[in-house]
């Protein structure tokens, strides 16, 4: 196989092919080309079996991409392959054993919102009025570390452990009645099989000789040891990620096992790609001096033949609004320059930060978007129609159910519900099973009609069926709102999706569509279009961009105040800065501000950490920003004084603290708080 295309180090990772692998890839180093090219080379030069190959990353998109790249090498021998999410492989592996998991082959999957509504139904039941987001994720957390309610017993400590306790059992026992699993489940239960039946993991260790997984710096325990366990045999196991980039500690990820690889595989070879192809010199070297600042990581430097590329621009505004106003200005530059507004993103540690920003590019008439704000499958018309979907094909379904007997509006009212839950528990049988009467009779009928049908028509088809069997349709058109509206285009989307789904793979399964649509859950992905992209730095990553905005660069924003418990916490927030930073290829903006608003209240943070911890140098130390050009020190102010801004005109200073001087303007303005000195402060 023609390797020419890579360069050394590239080449070393691919041509290692036996025993365990570490591949340290930093930002920008052509990971996913290696991995492909190393998937290639095993069937195409070494003649392994397509079907022996599994392939594991974190995202739908990104399983999608790997495929499409390794079917263009090899052709068609490569949908033999085993490439997919953890969540998709750990599905496949429930589907074929389910029997042994005490679950029926037509088992539905809970997504979150789902979990929410099981847990607040116990909670209620209960009598109860804790919060149920923070049980909740009590419960994901422990499962994600292998941890089931009998197990969980033994950190009980106090009356609250014990409550979590009770409910994570309850909800254990319903996902069994309810013939459901959660997401967690997806990883968790394929562990509990392989404890309880080692026939069983022998087979999977035969059938998987070769394993490749992407992103390994973001997997948590369960993902750690189901890989484990499957290469335990063989250990031809390749690991590829960067510890640098390990940003999801909130969600159970632990970086410690792409650090740890080693110590598990002791004869573990270990490949440094770190020559980026993405960005400029200075924007490297920036990233390398930052990082470097962690303890814990694997020490490895970052370096580019990619030009010098101009300075980094850091502005510190003197609140929000300059901190937007200062932004905006500056993508108004790029595009007079010709830049594209795909080219260019803004980045902020936390959503909120967004608004202000929203509002300029909106006074300025520029189109943006902000990813990850509004996901189609929340969006509860979707959600309703997938309810219908689930009930439909798994009729044990108590929380869908719940979701739409009255969607539309059926006069099902809460009483009736609670009547129903009591008596499907006192005859121990689904909600479904226990309808015999009333209102409630007609849903069931609906749905029973529905069930009958569902293999007499397409996907497509049969959703027309149900919108028009349950009257959704009709509610929103009798409604007649623009709100309205948009649900039911909505609904037509929704279609759109299955007919794409019968087109890709030239089936009309529910089960297979259901399980299709339930493991979309990577809301990171977006359309590319002709707007500037507003985001998190957690949904960037992964992603790149001609010019990046990041913004919000103050102690107790980025880094953020949480963060400064531990040294652990501090620097994974390093790590979020670093992946911020390497999103950027040409040029790249840190921003902060002098003071802002937050949660209601005026504060003035210290800029960030990060940036001292960048040399100088790679600053461009002559543009309009806080350096000596645009404040002088020198320059005494007094309460009472009057002074002159350009956009704000005439003023009179109220307050003087530190750097700040808080001047009241006319209205419309009011009080606004400047930096003393700054070249724009002229006295009257």
């Amino acid at each position: 196989m023609n390797l020419d295309t890579l360069n050394d180090k590239q080449k070393e990772a691919v041509n290692i092919t036996e025993g365990p692998l570490l591949v340290l890839a930093g930002a920008g180093s052509g990971k996913t080309k290696v991995l492909t090219t190393k998937v290639a080379k095993l069937i195409l030069d070494n003649d392994v079996d397509p079907s022996n190959i599994l392939a594991i990353t974190f995202t739908n998109k990104a399983a999608k991409e790997m495929k499409e790249r390794i079917l263009n090498v090899v052709g068609p021998i490569g949908y033999q392959i085993q490439i997919s999410t953890f969540h998709s492989f750990g599905l496949s592996i429930l589907k074929k054993h389910y029997d042994k998991l005490k679950l029926n082959k037509n088992f539905t999957i809970l997504d979150s919102d789902d979990s929410s509504i099981l847990i607040k139904n116990i909670l209620k039941d209960m009598n109860s009025d804790e919060n149920y987001k923070a049980i909740k994720n009590i419960i994901s957390n422990n499962k994600n570390a292998l941890i089931d309610s009998y197990e969980y017993e033994r950190f009980v400590t106090n009356d609250y452990d014990e409550l979590v306790l009770d409910i994570y059992r309850k909800y254990e026992n319903r996902l069994i009645k309810n013939n459901s699993v959660d997401f967690d489940d997806l990883l968790m239960l394929p562990i509990v099989l392989f404890r309880k039946h080692p026939d069983i993991l022998k087979e999977y260790q035969e059938q998987y000789k070769y394993i490749l997984i992407d992103e390994y710096q973001d997997t948590n325990e369960a993902q750690y040891l189901l890989t484990k366990m499957i290469s335990a045999k063989y250990k031809n196991i390749c690991v590829v990620g960067d510890d640098s980039q390990s940003i999801y500690s909130w969600r159970g990820s632990n970086y410690k096992n792409i650090l740890n690889f080693e110590k598990d595989y002791p004869n573990c070879k270990t490949v440094y790609l770190e020559q980026n192809y993405r960005s400029t010199k200075t924007i490297i070297n920036a990233s390398n001096d930052l990082i470097k600042n962690n303890v814990n990581r694997k020490d490895k430097n970052l370096w580019t033949n990619n030009e010098e590329g101009v300075k980094i621009e850091y502005k510190r505004a003197t609140d929000e609004k300059d901190e937007a106003y200062y932004v905006v200005g500056e993508i108004n530059k790029l595009l007079d320059n010709g830049s594209k507004l795909s080219d260019i993103a803004i980045l902020y540690r936390t959503n909120a930060q967004s608004r202000n920003l929203e509002d300029e590019l909106l006074l300025n008439n520029i189109p943006y978007k902000v990813v990850g704000s509004v996901y189609f499958y929340n969006r509860k018309e979707i959600k309703d129609l997938m309810a219908y979907l689930k009930l439909i094909y798994n009729k044990d379904d108590d929380v869908s159910l719940t979701r739409i007997i009255n969607v539309p509006r059926r006069k099902v009212g809460k009483v009736t519900i609670d009547k129903l839950i009591s008596k499907a528990n006192d005859l121990n049988c689904s909600m479904y099973d226990a309808i015999d009467s009333g209102k409630e009779l007609e849903f069931k009928n609906i749905i029973s009609y529905l069930r009958e049908n569902k293999d007499n028509y397409t996907l497509t088809k049969f959703i027309d069926l149900i919108l028009e069997k349950t009257g959704i349709i009709k509610e929103l058109e009798e409604e007649n709102s623009i709100e309205a509206q948009t649900r039911i285009e909505n609904l037509n989307e929704f279609k759109s999706i299955a007919y794409q789904f019968e087109e890709n793979y030239g089936i009309i399964s529910l089960e297979d569509f259901l399980n299709e649509i339930s493991l979309v859950a990577d809301i990171t992905e977006y359309k590319d279009n002709e707007s500037v992209t507003l985001m998190t730095i957690h949904s960037a990553k992964g992603l790149e961009f001609d010019n990046v905005f990041i913004v919000g660069l103050e102690e107790s924003i980025f880094p953020h105040f949480n963060s400064f418990e531990s040294n652990d916490q501090m620097e994974e927030e390093r790590r979020l800065c670093y992946v911020a930073i390497t999103r950027a290829k040409k040029r790249l903006w840190l921003v902060n501000a002098l003071s802002r608003t937050i949660y209601g209240n005026r504060v003035s943070n210290k800029e960030s950490r990060f940036i001292k911890e960048i040399d100088s140098k790679y600053f461009n130390t002559t543009s309009s920003n806080i350096k000596v050009n645009n404040v002088d020190d020198s320059v005494e102010y007094s309460v009472g004084e009057h002074i002159y801004f350009d956009m704000y005109g005439e003023g009179v200073i109220v307050g003087i603290k530190d750097k700040v001087l808080t001047v009241a303007f006319k209205h419309p303005y009011g009080i606004k708080m400047l930096i003393k000195g700054h070249k724009k402060i002229k006295k009257v």
